[in-house]
């Protein structure tokens, strides 16, 4: 049972995470002018959840796949519930 979890689990974040891409690449492409001038931390919650996932995966035994997969997974929705502040305020 172990085996095949840690076997899909990384199969099941990216189904995950294109998910999220395509919905929020469907809001944009809609014309919903809300979420046009919106930006988030998403793809830098992304590349700071791979590393530290990474780092974690290795740490806790030889799963670097699965701390890498499950880092972006939560870093992409962390960094997507951050918006970014105008340079103006």
């Amino acid at each position: 049972m172990k085996d095949f979890i840690f076997a899909a689990l990384p199969w099941i974040c990216m189904g995950l995470m294109l998910a999220i891409f395509f919905v929020r690449s469907a809001k944009k492409k809609n014309g919903d002018k809300k979420e046009e001038n919106k930006e988030n931390y998403g793809s830098e919650g992304m590349g700071i959840g791979m590393c530290i996932g990474t780092s974690l995966g290795i740490s806790l035994g030889n799963y670097t796949g699965i701390g890498m997969m499950l880092g972006m997974l939560i870093g992409l929705a962390v960094g997507s519930a951050m918006e970014k502040k105008d340079k103006e305020e």
